[in-house]
């Protein structure tokens, strides 16, 4: 696989994951207006246990399939590609039907032990979704394995439009009717049994396609009978000794969503009373984690194609090749990252405003989407040292980082309250980033940013401080014109001020180099390129 590979099934990923988040924004900000807070709080409830449970129920086999795939086909060796992909599916389609019957039957009980009853709908009508979207993810897996990144954006991006169509739909005809705000997360949450329809639908019509090449190439042996067949009993025992780790670590975002849903109601109504604690739910399931899913996108593209590049450079001991593809993949997450974190924490009083029925809880927003910057690096150093063949470790990193964010919810929840909360996820993040890189040290020497850290960090600073500066001053128009008009132009001053300055800076304090510019993407270089004459005459004066 070449390195233009990687890049551009890095931004196919990238594009379908930021069409796929800006749909469920889109869809969270009519639902937020209609829900009102307790279906604001079911419809939340609904979501975090159900990506939960879709983790447990893929058991992380999907970066398996790709991993194992990506392998196979390195080796030349397809027919057993084939036959690993024949029981990925079979598992899919048999823990789908046992998860969706296990959700069914215990939402009213994890409902309750959440102290939000009125979820039970909402959950049980998001259920019969995780019976095709286990099977969606092992088809995405092994096109990724394939290296054709497409078919699984696409599917994406379709199963966001249905969702969004339906949730929204339902949930207005409901609000039309006069029916109750638990009736009309129902209602919302049935948007996903149709968005796994239709991404179900793309991915049989791609897998066609895919088997017509195939036979065309001569890699349908295993299905004509005419080759040999691994068995089931050997694959699973494969497949199973690298999925149980890295579902684990898959586990980590969806599992510390989850617990903050289940105890912020618990931990809050002591001190605030249940009323507001359900509130702070609400906000933190339907503005607040709406928004922060926003900067991890490209990390999640990340992390998804560089696992079978990694592997693949590391089945042929290419290790100055893994080494330039290691340094590029965390830098260019950190990178690209930041300043969309800084856009939103800056500018989050406005943006809420804006998107949602109030501005209240805007440093819930603010406090979660700054966690994220932690979380990018965290996904993709778990993911390269999954693709080095060391599943395990960043499994055990999770786990200690999942121990920290119980300790500490538990601990700064009954101080700062959803502050604290919110605070130990950070915490865990930060954790877990650090041990992954600690170890992915001890395998493949890299830097990412190495002595530019000083200029980085001054970077980050002082676009922290002009944003807030700008977003004061935009907040001000609000005395003379409309709310929600002033805050759409300071909200957009932010973004435009800051996405121009980043680079500027980055280049101004020398966090990249003119000769650093040459291994970046294409995309990338265009737009850097312009501005290195602020590097160059520098150098001139320096020089002089």
């Amino acid at each position: 696989m070449a390195k233009e590979s990687f890049i551009k099934g890095t931004l196919i990923l990238a594009a379908a994951a930021l069409v796929a988040r800006v749909l469920g924004v889109v869809q969270r900000v009519p639902l937020e207006h209609m829900l009102g807070v307790t279906g604001g709080a079911s419809f939340t409830l609904a979501s975090n246990v159900y990506l939960m449970l879709l983790t447990v129920a893929t058991a992380g086999i999907p970066s398996t399939l790709s991993k194992m795939v990506s392998e196979r086909y390195a080796l030349n060796r397809p027919e057993e590609a084939q036959r690993i992909y024949f029981a990925a599916i079979l598992f899919g389609l048999g823990m789908g039907v046992v998860i969706t019957i296990f959700l069914y039957a215990f939402a009213p009980l994890y409902a309750s032990m959440s102290s939000v009853p009125e979820a039970s709908l909402a959950i049980r009508a998001l259920a019969p979704a995780l019976i095709l979207f286990p099977v969606i993810a092992m088809m995405r897996g092994y096109f990724q394995g394939r290296n054709l990144m497409a078919p699984g954006g696409i599917s994406q991006i379709i199963e966001q439009i249905l969702r969004v169509i339906t949730a929204v739909g339902l949930a207005l005809i409901l609000y039309k009717w006069g029916y109750s705000q638990e009736q009309m997360a129902a209602g919302a949450s049935f948007g996903g049994v149709l968005g796994s329809i239709g991404a179900f639908l793309v991915m049989i019509y791609y897998g066609r396609k895919l088997k017509k090449a195939d036979r065309a190439a001569g890699i349908a042996a295993i299905e004509r009978g005419t080759g040999p067949k691994t068995p089931l009993r050997r694959i699973y025992a494969e497949i199973f000794k690298f999925s149980i780790p890295i579902v684990i670590t898959s586990l980590a975002v969806p599992l510390i969503y989850a617990i903050d849903s289940s105890i912020i109601v618990p931990i809050l109504k002591g001190q605030v009373g249940e009323a507001q604690a359900t509130e702070a739910l609400k906000i933190l399931g339907m503005n607040a984690q709406s928004i922060a899913g926003i900067p991890p996108i490209l990390a999640i593209a990340l992390s998804t194609s560089i696992i079978p590049i990694i592997s693949s450079a590391f089945a042929r001991k290419d290790m100055d090749y893994l080494k330039n593809q290691v340094t590029l993949a965390l830098r260019i997450a950190l990178l690209s990252g930041m300043p969309i974190v800084l856009i939103l924490c800056t500018a989050a009083f406005s943006i809420n405003g804006l998107l949602f029925s109030s501005t209240n809880g805007s440093g819930i927003i603010a406090l979660l989407t700054s966690c994220t910057i932690f979380q990018i690096v965290m996904m993709v150093s778990s993911s390269i040292l999954y693709g080095l063949g060391r599943p395990k470790t960043p499994m055990f990193h999770v786990v200690i980082g999942i121990l920290t964010k119980l300790l500490g919810s538990f601990t700064l929840g009954y101080i700062f309250g959803i502050y604290g909360i919110i605070g130990s996820t950070m915490l865990c993040f930060a954790v877990v980033m650090l041990l992954n890189l600690r170890s992915l040290k001890q395998i493949v020497g890299f830097k990412i940013l190495g002595s530019r850290w000083a200029g980085f960090l001054t970077t980050v600073i002082l676009l922290t401080g002009i944003g807030y500066l700008i977003e004061w001053a935009g907040n001000q128009l609000t005395h003379v014109m409309h709310a929600r008009m002033a805050y759409f132009f300071s909200s957009s001053f932010v973004g435009l001020i800051l996405i121009i300055l980043y680079p500027v800076m980055l280049i101004v304090f020398r966090v990249i180099t003119a000769e650093e510019l040459k291994s970046y993407p294409k995309p990338l270089r265009k737009v850097l390129q312009p501005f290195m004459r602020f590097q160059r005459r520098q150098g001139v004066r320096a020089s002089e």
